[in-house]
C-alpha cells in the first residue's frame, strides 16, 4: 500500500513554532474569513493524537490535507462503542475534542467528520459540512442526514471532498470538480453529478452515497444522529464495530470478532473472554474501557464489512 510523500514546503512551520502562533498569522492573513474553531493548543494536541506534529508539510495546502486525512483514518477508530456504553453523542466542538482527543477515542461520521472540520479550518483551510445519503443495497437512498462529508477548499482555492468518518472508503481526500476516475488505495472513485445539482460518489462502481452540496451547520446534523443512535432501523444499533486503516489494509473489531485484512488476505477470528476483547481496543485501537460495550449482534455470526 503506497504511502503519501510528504515535501517540504515553502509555508512549512518549524518544528518550535507552536499551531496558536501560526493560527494568529492567518487569522491576521484573513480577517474576513470565519475564526479558527480549535485554539492553537487544541490543534497542537489534535495533532498529536493523529501522528502529525512536526510534519514538514504546508497546512493550508493540498499536501497538507492528504496527510492529515490518511493520518487522521489510521490514528482514530469508525466506532459506535458510545452507543452501547449508555453514552450520549453530543454535536459540539467542545464535547467532540474531549472525546476524541481528550480520551483517544473514535466516533462515527458526525463526530469524525464535525471535529475534523474544525481543525482544519484551525489549520488554514475554508471547509463546508455537507449532508449526505447512503445508497440501499435495492439502490434506494437513505433519510437526509444520513452521513456528513466535508468540502474543503485550501489556499490555492481548489476544492476536495474529505470524509474521516465512513469506515472503509477513499484513504485519501476526493478532487471535488473531477468527473474522471480518481485512483485511491481504497478503490478506484468518480464523483458523478446527480439530480437537483446533487453529487454521487462511486467506489468501484458501486454508487455510495449522494451529497447536497449546500453548506449545512453542525447543529443540522442532530436529527441524523438521533435517528443513528436510537432508530431500530439503524445500522449503528443492530451491530457493534470499531475499526482502523493500517499502513498493511485494515483491523476492525465487531463485538468479539476481529477481522484483519493485510496483503496476506483476510482473517477471522473470535476473541474468547472479556480480557481479550478489552485489550484487543487497548492494544489494536488505543481505545481504554473499563466494562465491555453491549454486543446487540452477540450471538449471531453476521457478515462484517471489515
Amino acid at each position: 500500500m503506497p504511502t503519501v510523500t510528504t515535501p517540504d514546503g515553502d509555508h512549512a512551520p518549524t518544528a518550535s513554532a507552536s499551531t496558536e502562533d501560526r493560527t494568529a498569522d492567518r487569522s491576521a492573513d484573513r480577517a474576513s474569513g470565519p475564526a479558527p474553531a480549535l485554539t492553537g493548543a487544541q490543534a497542537d494536541a489534535y495533532l498529536r493524537r493523529i501522528g502529525a506534529e512536526g510534519v514538514s508539510v504546508g497546512w493550508g495546502t493540498g499536501e497538507g490535507l492528504r496527510e492529515l486525512h490518511l493520518r487522521h483514518l489510521r490514528s482514530v477508530p469508525f466506532e459506535n462503542l458510545s452507543l452501547h456504553l449508555g453514552e450520549d453523542v453530543v454535536l459540539a466542538e467542545q464535547a467532540l475534542f474531549d472525546k476524541v482527543v481528550g480520551a483517544r477515542r473514535g466516533g462515527f461520521c458526525y463526530e469524525l467528520n464535525g471535529l475534523f472540520a474544525a481543525l482544519l479550518r484551525t489549520l488554514g483551510y475554508r471547509v463546508d459540512l455537507l449532508e449526505a445519503r447512503c445508497f440501499r443495497e435495492d439502490g434506494g437512498l437513505s433519510i437526509p442526514y444520513d452521513h456528513m462529508v466535508l468540502r474543503v477548499v485550501d489556499e490555492e482555492g481548489r476544492s476536495r471532498l474529505a470524509d474521516v468518518g465512513f469506515g472503509d472508503h477513499s484513504q485519501l481526500p476526493l478532487e471535488l470538480g473531477e468527473r474522471g476516475e480518481q485512483a485511491d488505495p481504497g478503490g478506484v472513485f468518480r464523483i458523478v453529478e446527480a439530480p437537483e445539482g446533487d453529487l454521487d460518489v462511486v467506489r468501484d462502481g458501486t454508487p455510495q452515497y449522494r451529497v447536497d452540496p449546500r453548506p449545512r451547520a453542525l447543529g443540522d446534523f442532530e436529527v441524523g444522529s438521533w435517528y443513528q443512535r436510537t432508530s431500530p432501523a439503524s445500522h449503528f444499533t443492530r451491530s457493534l464495530v470499531c475499526s482502523r486503516l493500517t499502513e498493511e489494509g485494515r483491523v476492525t473489531l465487531r463485538g468479539a470478532k476481529l477481522i484483519v485484512t493485510d496483503c496476506g488476505g483476510r482473517r477471522e477470528r473470535w476473541l474468547s473472554g472479556e480480557e481479550e476483547v478489552l485489550a484487543a481496543y487497548r492494544d489494536l485501537f488505543g481505545v481504554e474501557l473499563d466494562r465491555l460495550p453491549h454486543d446487540p449482534a452477540a450471538g449471531q455470526d453476521a457478515s462484517p464489512a471489515g
